[in-house]
């Protein structure tokens, strides 16, 4: 079964090593591009706003007892003329899973052995991006390596979310998607899309967050290396469908009711990631700096 296919010591750190790689690297392209964006596409939003720059700082987690536990970079930008906020985070952590985060491990998924030993490794990079101007979506990436002594996976996924939907922007959004999936496996886009829309539902409203995306978890074939080849081409195909997208709007004049559906649609998306997003939980339950986990959340929001 593939959830026993575990490799010896030396190449579960072999392959650790090789998913912490790229997910640094990933993380640092993705500022990087965003930030030439900011600095190169001029003053375009109707705001006086300077030009922003990421700033970076180091994040750890708390293992509870002192020891090394991991973590990670941040990336932050606010107050630009074209990013109002924007996120990038990678991190590597480690240690012995608390007793809520076993339990919600356990709730969702087969890992065995976790009761016996707790031990945990994870790497992933995730982004968050919210603009000054309203006609441009935020946007949302992650994906991640999960490593216990008796189980692997991968995980993550996209979403776009707009306040003022563009069906161009929606359509080639998806098929950008459905495109990567389809180089691996002509069943991903469907399944994982379908995945996307269950799960980035506000339950509690009856609407979706945005218009979709992609969203897996426990994707464990038996074969590492396809499956890791998959997500660094998610990695690779989420700034190639978002800034084609984002530099088509940010020209775009708009107005105070724009900026007001705007500020109420980012309430919907805070709500999401304070009730409902998983990666917000575990991170908290794990120890991990708070800040980073909530780093996704918008700058400014409403509520009727």
């Amino acid at each position: 079964m593939p959830e026993f296919d575990q490799p010896d010591a030396r190449s579960a750190e072999s392959r650790q090593k090789q998913a912490t790689d790229w997910f640094h690297g990933l993380w640092q392209r993705i500022w990087t591009a965003f930030e030439v964006v900011e600095l190169t596409s001029g003053p375009k939003t109707g705001t006086d706003c300077e030009p922003g720059k990421f700033e970076i700082r180091q994040t750890r987690r708390s293992s509870g007892d002192g020891s090394d536990a991991g973590g990670g970079s941040m990336a932050l930008l606010r107050g630009g003329r074209i990013f109002e906020k924007a996120g990038v985070n990678v991190s590597t952590v480690f240690g012995q899973l608390s007793d809520p985060a076993r339990k919600m491990l356990s709730a969702r998924k087969s890992v065995p052995g976790l009761e016996s030993d707790p031990r945990f490794w994870a790497s992933g990079v995730s982004v968050v991006a919210h603009l000054q101007n309203p006609r441009v979506p935020a946007a949302h990436f992650n994906t991640r390596m999960f490593w216990t002594p008796r189980k692997w996976w991968f995980g993550g996924g996209t979403d776009l979310n707009p306040c003022i939907e563009f069906a161009e922007d929606t359509r080639q959004f998806h098929e950008d998607l459905e495109a990567v999936c389809n180089l691996h496996d002509p069943g991903f886009y469907p399944r994982f899309k379908e995945w996307a829309d269950s799960y980035f539902h506000i339950r509690h409203r009856n609407r979706p967050r945005g218009v979709g995306g992609i969203f897996f978890d426990d994707l464990n074939s038996g074969d590492w290396q396809a499956d890791f080849a998959f997500v660094r081409d998610v990695g690779t195909a989420f700034l190639e469908a978002y800034l084609p997208i984002l530099k088509r709007r940010i020209g775009e004049p708009f107005s105070e009711a724009d900026r007001e559906t705007q500020l109420v649609h980012r309430g919907l998306y805070a709500e999401f990631n304070l009730v409902y997003d998983r990666g917000t939980r575990f991170g908290l339950e794990t120890g991990h700096d708070p800040d980073a986990v909530l780093m996704s959340m918008p700058p400014i929001a409403k509520w009727h």
